[in-house]
């Protein structure tokens, strides 16, 4: 069964970012409604129980029918925001290594890239997700998607 991922800071830990009240609450309501919705779906249908939740996403065709939505969009918040979790850090840190690499490849440099997502960010509406990904041609792509879909349905990385 699926459960919230342990973070690596307290609620407070993100300040002044994110307050340590709204940390509290999309961990443990939000993130932990979706965790539990698709709990609930896959009590259904046993035979996925030991499937990472990742698997689930990249093979929604694949899904039954009567849980194909509980599972895109439970699964899909639940994935998403264990993504985004695991993307913090309490302490500040620069990036470098093979990602700002790609990133100076693909964007020409930190700064276009953090300009052109948060361009494209802002342009997402109401709850949806904006996402730096690999594509299929090993170039990195700034991508939008709605709800709490994501990009490993689509074949991304």
């Amino acid at each position: 069964m699926f459960k919230l991922p342990q973070l690596k800071y307290e609620n407070d830990g993100l300040e002044p970012y994110y307050d340590s009240k709204t940390v509290e609450i999309h961990y443990t309501k939000h993130h932990q409604t979706y965790v539990n919705n698709l709990n609930d779906a896959i009590e259904k249908h046993p035979e996925l129980k030991n499937i990472a939740v990742e698997e689930l996403l990249k093979h929604l065709e694949k899904m039954p029918k009567d849980i194909y939505t509980a599972i895109r969009n439970n699964g899909g918040g639940h994935y998403n925001h264990s993504l985004f979790w695991a993307q913090f850090s309490s302490k500040p840190n620069k990036i470098s290594g093979k990602i700002l690499e790609l990133i100076n490849r693909d964007f020409g440099s930190f700064e276009l890239f953090k300009k052109e997502f948060d361009t494209k960010a802002k342009t997402n509406f109401g709850s949806a997700w904006t996402w730096l990904v690999l594509s299929k041609d090993n170039k990195l792509e700034i991508q939008n998607t709605p709800g709490h879909d994501c990009p490993i349905s689509n074949g991304f990385k």
